[in-house]
Order: structure tokens, then sequence, then C-alpha cells
């Protein structure tokens, strides 16, 4: 399931009550969930507000946000200075690396007919779809991608190199 707001504008920034309003609203359309982890991306995005997002769903699920990975592509894993200035008081026990050389799991191919046509023939190889175990294996009922700026949320190097 997607939810999108559609509030704001290139001469409008969201005040915090205002953001808190529509996101806990978002929240309430998923209902009460068990088990949820939250998917933000790292200090490099800070200005995306997606450290206060994910302190908002902190303090709407309570314990049942059991998990936080942020979405740190190839970069190194947040220090706790990052973490703290990013995430406020969240605990740091919710808070796990991504480790994306180590703890990745492929979950399908994006063919390299599709990857020839979209880079204009340039790349021709197949691509692994690869996400951390805990998506596929943390048992959680609601995944939340908080604040994701494409491409780098959604996709790493992989952990061979290529030659084209």
């Amino acid at each position: 399931m997607s939810l999108y707001c559609a509030q704001g504008g290139p001469d409008k920034e969201l005040s915090p009550a205002e953001l808190k309003k529509h996101f806990v609203a978002a929240l309430e359309k998923l209902g009460k969930r068990a088990k949820v982890l939250a998917i933000p991306p790292d200090q490099t995005r800070s200005a995306s507000r997606a450290g206060e997002l994910t302190c908002l769903a902190w303090k709407y699920y309570g314990s049942s946000l059991s998990a936080v990975l942020p979405a740190v592509g190839t970069h190194r894993a947040m220090s706790q200075q990052q973490l703290s200035s990013m995430f406020g008081e969240m605990p740091n026990t919710l808070f796990h690396v991504h480790k994306w050389r180590e703890d990745v799991e492929t979950i399908g191919v994006v063919p390299a007919e599709f990857i020839r046509e979209q880079s204009e023939g340039r790349l021709d190889y197949d691509w692994p779809a690869q996400v951390n175990r805990l998506v596929t294996r943390g048992q959680f009922d609601l995944i939340l991608s908080i604040g994701q700026v494409v491409p780098h949320e959604v996709i790493a190097w992989p952990t061979t190199t290529r030659t084209s």
C-alpha cells in the first residue's frame, strides 16, 4: 500500500505541527501494527526531514517500532553523534547497521534486456535486486520507507565489480 500527501510547494514549507498532522493521519490509515521497521535515509539526507518523520513514527507506534535501518547505500554507518543529531531521543537499540557487502539477500534480478533498454545500450548485464536481510527475515507487518531520495536509498553498487 502506498499513501501520498500532496502538501507544500516551492514557496511553502510545512511547519512541524503540519508535518505531524499529515504524517500521523497517514499512519492512522495504515492502522496499528505489531512489528514495524522504519527505513529512513542516512545523515547525507538530513534536510529531507526524514529524522523528524522517523521520530514521529516511533512516538506513534511506541514499542511496535522495533527496528530502524538507515539506508546508507554504500556510505559508512552513521556515528552515534549523527544518529543523535538526526533522530533525537530515539533509543540506540532500535538502530541497525546496513552492512551492504555482507547482509544482503538477492530477491530477484533486473534482466539485462531491461538494463540495456533503460541505459540506451550503455550497459548490458543482469542486475541483482538485493535488500538487507532484516527486510526479508525480520517478520515485520509494516515497513516504512521514509523520506526516500531516488536512487540513493533504492540502489547501491553490486557487491562484485563489473566492467562494461
